[in-house]
Order: C-alpha cells, then sequence, then structure tokens
C-alpha cells in the first residue's frame, strides 16, 4: 500500500483516477478547490478509511509542505479546463497554472517525492505535422489569441518539471492528454461530448463550432486512468514526455451524426462560427492526432475502449443521474 496525493481529484479524471487508486488498495488524498472540480464527483469515497479530502488550493505552500511530505508519489491535475473556460477567464488560466506548479515541483523537490505532471495536446499548438510526436517542435499562434494562453502555461509547467529532472534529480513524468473523455464530465466549460450528448437526449440542436470538418481523437477515462497507474512502477518513464490518447480520429460533425444515431436523438445540427463562439480572432486546429509509440513501448499502453462504446458509456451514467 502507498499513499497518493491527486491535486484537482475532485475533477473529471481526478476522481477516477481516485476510484482506481482506491481499488487497488493505495491510501488516497485529494486536494482541490472544487472550482472546475465537483464534490459529488468524490463524495461516494468519504466512507473509505483509505481517503481522505482537502478542499484548498495547490498553490498554498505551507498545506502542500506538510501534504507532500506525507505522500509517496503526487499526480498534478489541478488546471482550468474547457476552451470556454480559458478564453473567458486568461488571467486566471495562466497566473494558477504556472503558479501551483511553482509551488508544486519545488516542495516535491525537497521531500523528494516523485511528481507526475498531466499536460496537453494544445501544447502542439498550430502544428500540421501529425501524428504529433512528443519531441517535434511546436508552434502556437501569436500571444494576442487568448487561445494559447493555456498552451503557452502548461509547455511552461513542462518545461519546470524537466529543469528539476536534470537539476536536481526530481523523478518527474509528463503525459499530455487527447481529449479524455467519459462518465462524470461536464459539458460547462464546452466539452463537446457531453454538451452534444446532453443536447441530443433533449433533442435539442448539436451545436457544433467552425464547419465542423476539424477532426479529433477520442480517448476514454478508462483507458486514461489504466494508464496512469503504471507510472510509479515504470522507472523507463522517469523524465519522459509521453501523449495518452487514441488514435481513432474521428471529425466532429461525424461525432454529431454518431450521437444522434447512438441515442436515438431527433437533434438537428447548428453551425456556429468560432466568432460568435469564442469571440473575435479564435485560432483552432484542423487535425489533432497522438503517436502512440513511445506510450505503447514504455508503458506498453494502447487505448481499448472504442468510440461507441464511450458515448454509450456517457448516455447510461446521464440517464441514471436524471432518474
Amino acid at each position: 500500500m502507498r499513499r497518493y496525493l491527486i491535486t484537482g481529484g475532485a475533477g473529471f479524471i481526478g476522481s477516477h483516477l481516485v476510484s482506481g487508486l482506491l481499488l487497488r488498495g493505495d491510501f488516497v488524498t485529494v486536494i482541490d478547490d472544487l472550482s472546475t472540480g465537483n464534490w459529488g464527483n468524490i463524495a461516494s469515497f468519504e466512507s473509505n478509511e483509505k481517503f481522505r479530502a482537502i478542499i484548498a488550493s495547490a498553490d498554498e505552500r505551507l498545506l502542500m509542505e506538510r501534504e507532500v511530505s506525507r505522500h509517496d508519489f503526487v499526480y498534478h491535475l489541478a488546471s482550468a479546463v474547457g476552451v470556454k473556460l480559458i478564453i473567458e477567464r486568461p488571467v486566471e488560466t495562466v497566473q494558477r497554472i504556472v503558479r501551483t506548479m511553482d509551488v508544486l515541483v519545488d516542495v516535491c523537490m525537497r521531500y523528494r517525492v516523485p511528481l507526475l505532471l498531466t499536460s496537453t495536446s494544445e501544447v502542439y499548438g498550430k502544428s500540421d505535422r501529425v501524428p504529433f510526436s512528443e519531441d517535434n517542435d511546436i508552434t502556437l499562434g501569436a500571444t494576442s489569441k487568448r487561445r494559447w494562453a493555456y498552451a503557452s502555461a502548461k509547455m511552461l509547467d513542462e518545461f519546470l518539471a524537466l529543469a528539476h529532472y536534470y537539476q536536481t534529480s526530481l523523478p518527474v513524468f509528463i503525459v499530455r492528454l487527447f481529449n479524455t473523455v467519459g462518465p462524470k464530465q461536464t459539458g460547462q466549460y464546452g466539452m463537446v461530448m457531453p454538451r452534444f450528448i446532453n443536447a441530443a437526449i433533449k433533442n435539442e440542436p448539436l451545436e457544433i463550432y467552425g464547419d465542423g470538418n476539424q477532426q479529433r481523437c477520442f480517448c476514454s477515462v478508462f483507458d486514461i486512468v489504466e494508464a496512469l497507474l503504471k507510472f510509479d512502477s515504470t522507472p523507463q518513464a522517469i523524465g519522459q514526455v509521453i501523449n495518452l490518447g487514441s488514435n481513432e480520429e474521428i471529425s466532429i460533425r461525424q461525432l454529431a451524426e454518431k450521437i444522434i444515431d447512438i441515442v436515438k436523438s431527433k437533434s438537428k445540427l447548428k453551425f456556429i462560427s468560432y466568432e460568435e463562439a469564442y469571440g473575435l480572432g479564435f485560432d483552432d486546429m484542423r487535425r489533432r492526432v497522438p503517436d502512440l509509440t513511445k506510450a505503447k513501448r514504455i508503458l506498453n499502453w494502447q487505448p481499448k475502449i472504442t468510440l461507441d462504446e464511450i458515448i454509450t458509456q456517457i448516455y447510461n451514467q446521464i440517464k441514471k443521474d436524471k432518474n
């Protein structure tokens, strides 16, 4: 049995990770200020004697000094999430991401506690070199485009983690997540899958931003958690950046049509310009596909759950929650 600290553990991915660790028999502490997380995601764990939750921000140094020193491994998931939130609250996006990582990596270094940083496919920016490999060069948009604030902040987090790996020999792990989806995810911050499924259930129009021909790969949170659970027993992954996601590509328009078919909805498609959805000057990428070579080689991992299965799982969860 080991002790794990999860920042952002009340969030969508974090709460599924909590479940996986507890099922394995480990002790888990969650730190989450509930700014984007949801207490309902972790409420069912309260009765488990191996679970603790602290409602606080992970950038509080005294708190992190106390808690990191008590644990064997830290998963850092706390972050701003969703394009909508990033566009509307760019100050919080940059400041909180960078400040929290600065505190956390310094404390982990002091107590020699391994740290896993969940980064994002956003760092690949406007690259058209598909599939995206971890060592590819990166091209971001202008600083006047708020979309890139999140990617830039996450890149700085990666640089800081790797700087500690090289300079202080801190064991760090970096994962870049590609469109993780599944039960518990909310459409509140613009996440496309729950937004579409909720609309389809109500027979409301599915709002597609742009022309719908942009392509994405969606990976089940259950597959992602399976990969995250491997890192602390995989020393070959120390100091590495590893993509985690699916390489099953689909256009957003095709995704909407598939959801309507699976839900047996009467919904129609409604196209909304990026300017109407996010304001002037919004940048987007046409394709975002991960190269999973390193994940397969180092972690012996690849996604197993199909897109149809993912949609059905989310649909069933939403129906269950409504009953």
